[in-house]
């Protein structure tokens, strides 16, 4: 067994930690832990929860990593890990905190190996180490969920793009490329509310709309692709979050969209880690 990393990726709502084998690529069996999160809760709390999720997967095998890499969403001084989260709806009790610090005094673990990495980069990272871009240097990712997170590797580092914001049609990206486009755009086309994409599917399936709906989204996500690759000029795209389960409605009609608009066809992938994608990519990130 190789040099062993407690990976961790942190989300607006769950925690989930494992034990990570970098050197041979493997998981360690049965130390993969997940629990939900408050991120609204006091600094103190937060931080507890985080640790105690952590020493769960130490526990589990009763082994000491070598390092502790956690995944988190920005803004964020990633190398000094001090939260910069100010004005979002999640974890701004932790604003201006050396989370390193904290973190480590409450696990006994020297804040020097303790490491935070953006978690649209580490997805993109994830995905070229052992996932569905390897054998691809040159690349982008979006995640595809709640919000857009979008991320482009540059001279072989992973980086965030923060292209969420970018101005786009009528609005922002993210307007469009979000299960809150979908939830938004349902109720416009049929007056129904619905809660996301998997209620669509699962119980509007077969309603007059469905393929508008779809149709539309493909073609905002090829626009969008489109526009991300003339500025990073990559070899390839992997697309990940939960929208990206629907891809057997969307994938096909986005490629052939991308292949007009380019005049070749660039891949785009949908990943084969899913949330374990940036649980490597935190892994190998330091």
């Amino acid at each position: 067994m190789g040099e062993l990393v407690l990976s961790a990726d942190i989300g607006g709502s769950h925690i989930t930690t494992v034990m990570m084998d970098v050197e041979n690529r493997i998981e360690v069996p049965d130390t993969w832990f997940r629990t939900r999160l408050d991120s609204t809760a006091s600094a103190q709390e937060i931080i507890g929860n985080w640790s105690n999720a952590i020493n769960t997967s130490i526990a589990l095998k009763n082994i000491t990593p070598s390092k502790i890499c956690l995944a988190m969403p920005g803004p964020m001084d990633y190398k000094k890990g001090i939260s910069l989260i100010q004005s979002q709806d999640k974890y701004r009790e932790l604003y201006n905190l050396n989370l390193k610090d904290k973190l480590g005094e409450r696990l006994n673990f020297n804040p020097k190996n303790i490491h935070f990495s953006n978690d649209a980069a580490c997805f993109l990272k994830g995905e070229l180490f052992c996932g569905s871009l390897s054998g691809f240097s040159e690349a982008i990712g979006l995640t595809l969920g709640t919000g857009l997170g979008t991320s482009h590797i540059e001279k072989g580092i992973a980086h965030d793009s923060n292209l969420w914001k970018m101005p786009f049609l009528d609005g922002i990206a993210e307007d469009y490329i979000s299960t809150r486009w979908f939830t938004k755009r349902f109720e416009e086309l049929t007056g129904k509310s619905v809660k996301d994409v998997k209620e669509i599917i699962d119980e509007h399936k077969n309603s007059d709309h469905f393929k508008t709906l779809f149709s539309e989204f493909s073609s905002n996500l090829a626009k969008f692709i489109y526009r991300f690759a003339q500025s990073k000029k990559p070899l390839a795209a992997v697309i990940g979050g939960n929208i990206a389960n629907a891809e057997a409605y969307f994938l096909a009609d986005t490629r052939k969209h991308l292949f007009e608009m380019m005049g070749y066809s660039l891949p785009v992938k949908k990943s084969i880690l899913g949330e374990k994608s940036i649980l490597w990519g935190a892994a190998t990130s330091h």
